[in-house]
């Protein structure tokens, strides 16, 4: 991104929401590097530095700002991003992906060299993979330290670090700060025993309720659940299990997060789940400008603003989701979904009454055979589908998360017998997070088109990219029936 001085000081003059999260600014009196909406007496002009990443003004020898605490600024989504190459790999880095491996590792993920990785990330965010790595893990530990009563032990290794040794000192050199002396009573913190609250910060508006009325509809029995303007969900994520509330917060831009004692050991890849999941890094202004200039969008667009793109937890919950809702009503694939989840899902308790099991995982599912599947009430293609599915991901290395390569994951997908191309877009709408998915024969967005063909509806959301994926919600949101079924029948040849 490229920093103008003139427009960044603009925005850090009127505190405006919309650049926070975009850029920071070092303040170079103070040593000190700011959001733009930081509430602190402004900085002369000829005082201000601005970095497009926290990584790259703590490289310069600023560090974070204790009163508007960067760590807490949204993020950046991956259109936004001049490389995909870059944003990918800062997605991945961003979920945990260097804690306790290397950039090789990464690279081959991406199916790049290391060299080229290296090179993508110093052009886009001017810092390499293992300082933009070192940055998160020290921001979620500053987090951790002020908003929560976890040990400063379990701090550290909750934010990726292996040592603590390695943590004191470095929280020491960079923040100039013992780990200790962010440590504040909140009431916050100790008032639920057992969890951990957090906040998860956006760029307004949100819609939040469009948002949680999509969710509900499709919540999968004893799993998740939506109660009120809440949205709870079990979780299951590299061995450790445990259960998430979500709600917005009072008198902020950001959504409260309390996550059970249980899953703090994979704090990082679960806010980057969450944030996916709530479409948090999006920018909602210039989205909601490009679509608004389609006549025929634009009502839509004022109807609601801020509708976003739901993500997921889980991408193979989220494929698997997809497969069973084809050529059914969203209500029969909710059924379908719940008595997979009863039938192998691990029990687990929360306390809660709607949250009984474990979500599914793809390596759980590969182990099943179809007929078990059929003996659900799946037709026996679909359960064969479903295992295709599960086993492509478990064992063939099928990436359904945001930073996996979109048109190769689509391309095995599609190469699944029973997945389409409607099925391929929706996954990469929603597990990968891909802004520009659009499910072109969807009946429900041909329907809320004018009963458009296909082609035609393909051939008009051309003027929506990149952004087509937010054009398929606001037609699915004010013009198809919720309870119709989605999609064509191309999905069952």
């Amino acid at each position: 991104m490229s920093l103008d001085p003139d427009t960044c000081y603009r925005a850090l003059s009127a505190r405006d929401t919309r650049f926070d999260g975009v850029f920071f600014v070092g303040v170079t009196t103070t040593g000190v590097y700011c959001r733009p909406v930081c509430r602190a007496r402004r900085p002369g002009a000829d005082r201000c530095r601005y970095f497009t990443t926290p990584a790259a003004a703590e490289q310069e020898g600023f560090r974070p700002c204790l009163r508007c605490r960067p760590e807490l600024a949204p993020g950046r989504a991956i259109v936004d991003a001049t490389g995909r190459l870059a944003a990918a790999a800062a997605a991945r880095i961003a979920a945990g992906a260097l804690n306790g491996r290397g950039v090789d590792a990464l690279a081959a993920e991406l199916h790049v060299g290391e060299r080229q990785l290296r090179r993508a990330l110093a052009r886009e965010f001017g810092v390499g993979p293992l300082e933009l790595a070192q940055t998160h893990r020290l921001l979620l530990a500053k987090r951790l330290l002020t908003d929560s009563a976890l040990p400063v032990t379990q701090v550290a290794f909750a934010s990726g670090f292996r040592s603590i040794r390695r943590f004191n000192a470095l929280f020491r050199e960079r923040y100039r700060l013992n780990p200790t002396a962010l440590r504040r009573t909140r009431a916050e913190a100790e008032a639920a025993e057992g969890t951990l609250a957090l906040t998860l910060a956006y760029r307004p508006p949100l819609a939040w309720g469009a948002l949680l009325a999509y969710l509900a509809g499709r919540a999968t029995p004893g799993v998740e659940a939506v109660e009120g303007d809440r949205y709870l969900r079990t979780v299951a994520l590299d061995g450790c299990r445990g259960w998430i509330a979500v709600e917005p917060a009072r008198g902020a831009d950001a959504l409260r997060v309390r996550v059970s004692l249980g899953l703090a050991p994979v704090l990082m890849p679960l806010l980057a789940r969450l944030k996916s999941l709530f479409d948090l890094d999006a920018e909602p202004e210039p989205i909601a400008a490009h679509l608004s200039a389609d006549s025929a969008l634009a009502p839509r667009v004022r109807r609601e603003p801020g509708l976003r793109v739901p993500g997921c937890v889980d991408g193979f919950e989220l494929a698997m989701r997809a497969v069973l809702g084809q050529q059914v009503s969203v209500r029969a694939a909710t059924t379908l979904a719940g008595r997979i989840a009863t039938a192998f899902g691990e029990p687990l308790e929360t306390g809660h009454p709607a949250l009984t099991r474990s979500p599914v995982s793809a390596e759980h599912m590969a182990a099943v055979e179809p007929e078990e599947l059929a003996a659900l009430g799946l037709t026996r293609a679909r359960a064969a589908t479903v295992v295709a599915l599960a086993r492509a991901v478990a064992e063939d290395g099928v990436r359904l998360e945001p930073g996996a390569d979109v048109e190769r994951t689509m391309e095995r997908l599609r190469a699944i017998p029973g997945i389409g191309e409607w099925t391929a877009q929706y996954v990469a709408m929603r597990a990968l997070h891909w802004p520009d998915a659009f499910p072109h024969g969807d009946l429900g967005l041909r329907k809320a088109w004018g009963g458009a063909s296909a082609a035609r509806l393909r051939a008009d959301a051309e003027r929506w990219r990149p952004w087509r994926a937010y054009a398929a919600l606001y037609l699915w949101t004010f013009g198809a029936a919720p309870s119709a079924p989605s999609h064509t029948l191309e999905e069952a040849q």
